[in-house]
């Protein structure tokens, strides 16, 4: 089967430099494989997602060089599926309501998880069907959660495939250990879904075979190799890149103001300034 992989930005802010080496480690192990890589816009944030950050996208993307199939993916445009793969889940008896904020659970916690957020202590995993149904009829925010308990007890061992320090090297075996997130959100209270649901749910629409993605996205691999097991969905290969740092060491992001390619096209630096920089 030829090798499939995707490069998916969220448009919740403009590209920076660490979204450079993410994706052309795509399209380069993508060409060294004799695939393809495929371009996805994962939207389901639509209260921060803006049409001008997917036209950014684009445009970034292209000035960097790369080209990838049409048509392109719009999570946004998915939300029954991923309602549909939650309803499977909740046929399970795997899937409960929480109507805890984030102060409550702040407030709560006694542990953290691999993010370092504070860890979900299962409060609403506790509540009664009365007490489930009368949140549900008083229309008080809800969100609705995985029990991990029933959820790694109905899967045992869980292992998945890595490569690296380059897509061609040998393949280890890597375990999983999801329970270090606790009973993470799949339905959030916006939205009918979550990242861990959708990029699930897409990865095994689109034939997804190999996954490039940063090493800050390493832990969260343990709960998408647990939902491919429950929801019936292939795994595929991991490769997990180093992340692009700034002057003082941390990682560049959206929410720190990194400067984005916009910024540093605007300033005068060219594709090979931004491939020196990240050193590709």
């Amino acid at each position: 089967m030829p090798a499939l992989l995707r490069f998916a930005p969220s448009p919740n802010g403009y590209l920076h430099l660490g979204h450079a080496l993410s994706a052309l480690l795509t399209w380069d192990a993508a060409a060294t494989l004799g695939g393809t890589a495929l371009l996805r816009i994962e939207d389901i944030d639509i209260n921060r997602c803006k049409p001008e950050f997917i036209r950014a996208i684009f445009e970034d993307l292209a000035w960097l060089g790369l080209a990838w199939p049409e048509p392109v993916l719009h999570q946004s445009e998915r939300f029954q599926l991923y309602a549909d793969a939650a309803n499977r889940l909740r046929d399970m008896d795997l899937l409960y309501p929480c109507f805890c904020s984030r102060a409550d659970i702040a407030a709560q916690s006694t542990g953290k998880d691999p993010d370092g957020a504070p860890l979900y202590p299962g409060t609403c995993r506790h509540l009664s069907n009365a007490e489930r149904i009368a949140g549900l009829e008083r229309g008080d925010p809800v969100q609705f959660r995985l029990d991990m308990t029933k959820a790694t007890a109905r899967t045992g061992l869980l292992t998945y495939t890595i490569v690296g320090p380059t897509i061609l090297d040998r393949p280890q075996i890597r375990y999983a250990r999801p329970e270090r997130w606790g009973d993470v959100v799949l339905q959030r209270k916006d939205v009918p879904t979550s990242y861990h649901l959708s990029v699930v749910v897409d990865d095994a629409a689109q034939g997804i075979t190999h996954v490039t993605r940063g090493k800050d996205l390493e832990a969260a691999t343990d709960v998408h190799v647990l939902l491919q097991m429950l929801l019936e969905m292939p795994t595929m290969r991991y490769h997990f890149h180093r992340l692009v740092k700034d002057d003082t060491g941390g990682k560049l992001s959206k929410s720190k103001g990194s400067p984005s390619l916009r910024d540093l096209r605007a300033q005068g630096w060219t594709p090979a300034d931004i491939r020196r920089r990240i050193g590709f």
